[in-house]
This record gives C-alpha cells, sequence and structure tokens, in this order.
C-alpha cells in the first residue's frame, strides 16, 4: 500500500510521455502533409472564413474593452508619479506586443479550437473518418491541415485588426474621459510604436492559431466513446490550446525582446 503514491506518480508520468509522443506524432504528420499535394485550397478558403471571418466581432469587442480599461488603469497608475502622459505609448506597446495576440488568441480557441474538436470528434465517434479513409482519402490531409493552414493564416489579420481596435479603445477613453488632447495622443503613440512590436505580434498570432488549430484537430482526431468522449475532447481542445498558448507566449517574449 505505501508504493501506491508512486506508482501513481509514475503512471502520470508515463501517461504524458505517452501522450507528448502521440502529439508529436501527429504534428510531424500534419506538417508533412502540408507541404504535399494535393492542396484542398476550396476547404482552406472556407475555413479562413470561418475562424477568421467570424470571430471578429468577438475579438474586436475584447480588444475595444481591453485597450479602454488599459488606458484607464495606467492613467490611475501613472498619477501617482505625475506620469500621466505615458497612457498612450504603454497601451500601444502592451496591445500589440502581448494583450491583443494573446487575448485574441485565447478568445479564438474558446470558439475555434472547441468547434474543431467538435466537428471531428463527431466524424470519428460516427465512423466518418474511417470512411473517407476506405474511400482512398487521407483525413489527415483533408480534414487536418486545411484547419491549421487556414488558422495560421487568420490568426495575424485578427490579430492586426485587434490591434487596431485595442489602440482606438485606449484613444478613446484617453481622449473622451481622461481629457487628452487628441492631436498629443496620437503623436505619442506613433512616436513610441515600433516595426518590430507589431511584427512580434503577428508572428505570436501565427503560432497561436496553429496550436489552436492543431489542438483542436487533435483532441477531435482521437476522441473516443461516443457523446461523452466529443465533449471531452472539446473541453480538452480549448484547456490545451489556452496553455499552450500562455507557455508559447511566454518563449517566444523570450526570443523577441530577451537582452
Amino acid at each position: 500500500m505505501s508504493f501506491n503514491p508512486l506508482a501513481a506518480i509514475g503512471a502520470t508520468v508515463l501517461g504524458l510521455c505517452r501522450e507528448t509522443g502521440r502529439l508529436a506524432m501527429f504534428t510531424g504528420s500534419a506538417l508533412g502533409h502540408c507541404v504535399r499535394p494535393p492542396f484542398f485550397l476550396g476547404i482552406v478558403m472556407q475555413q479562413m472564413m470561418r475562424i477568421g471571418y467570424f470571430s471578429l466581432p468577438v475579438v474586436g469587442l475584447t480588444a475595444l474593452f481591453t485597450g479602454a480599461v488599459l488606458a484607464l488603469q495606467i492613467y490611475i497608475g501613472g498619477s501617482r508619479f505625475n506620469a500621466e502622459n505615458i497612457v498612450a505609448s504603454i497601451v500601444v506597446l502592451g496591445i500589440t506586443r502581448e494583450l491583443g495576440p494573446v487575448l485574441g488568441g485565447l478568445m479564438v480557441a474558446g470558439r475555434v479550437s472547441a468547434a474543431i474538436a467538435a466537428e471531428i470528434g463527431t466524424m470519428r465517434v460516427t465512423e466518418q473518418i474511417d470512411a473517407l479513409a476506405t474511400l482512398a482519402t487521407n483525413p489527415i490531409k483533408y480534414l487536418v491541415v486545411p484547419r491549421i493552414v487556414a488558422a495560421t493564416l487568420t490568426m495575424p489579420l485578427l490579430v492586426l485588426v485587434a490591434d487596431i481596435i485595442g489602440v482606438m479603445g485606449g484613444f478613446l477613453v484617453g481622449t473622451e474621459r481622461l481629457g487628452f488632447n487628441a492631436g498629443v495622443y496620437i503623436k505619442n503613440t506613433w512616436d513610441f510604436l515600433e516595426a518590430d512590436d507589431v511584427i512580434s505580434g503577428l508572428v505570436k498570432a501565427a503560432v497561436f492559431g496553429f496550436i489552436i488549430a492543431l489542438m483542436g484537430c487533435y483532441q477531435g482526431y482521437n476522441s473516443r466513446g461516443g457523446a461523452q468522449g466529443v465533449g471531452a475532447a472539446t473541453t480538452s481542445a480549448v484547456v490545451s490550446a489556452s496553455v499552450l498558448i500562455l507557455a508559447a507566449n511566454y518563449i517566444l517574449t523570450e526570443l523577441f525582446f530577451s537582452t
């Protein structure tokens, strides 16, 4: 009985290693099929609409209120040190470097990763994926690759729109609520914004899009157990995508901005 806790820890570690290996093999297979024909461009375009265009409202609203709250909080904090004029610069840096990509990625993960996992998971438990293989259609090529390509290409565009809306939210609060001069606010924004700030956020967005689609496809593709299994796959897709986004954000920040 005294060895049961060690056995549980060992089983957990072995399960984690097994799951990591399965995910690595799945990722390698998906990446390999991304560069080999045939290419289902019609499905890619359809997924870009579903992932990108239909996510614009939730991403835009998130960015708008994030920029507004960020400006308000920075003003309140800066007023303690007579540094209220830093609002514009901190808002634009915070939105473009971190909050735009991360919050946009988390919102899209909640919406898209769950939908992908539910769709592919339903196809798995109803044996539609097996039917594709019977018809000599590679399920990875037909189901997984278009979603990964679409999410990777679409997320930078979503985040670029989120950056603009987020900065606009800070501008509206700064000029209408906090009394900043509109011309001075815009000048401070442009003076402190650099191309590297925007580019780093867009690179992060592409990585986050890959993670979102990958985890949705992986969890759905490997779901088992009927409706209950599909529900579990959907939950796992959102949780794993969110955690990996936060972890990848730290790693990418270290790569871009470490001295």
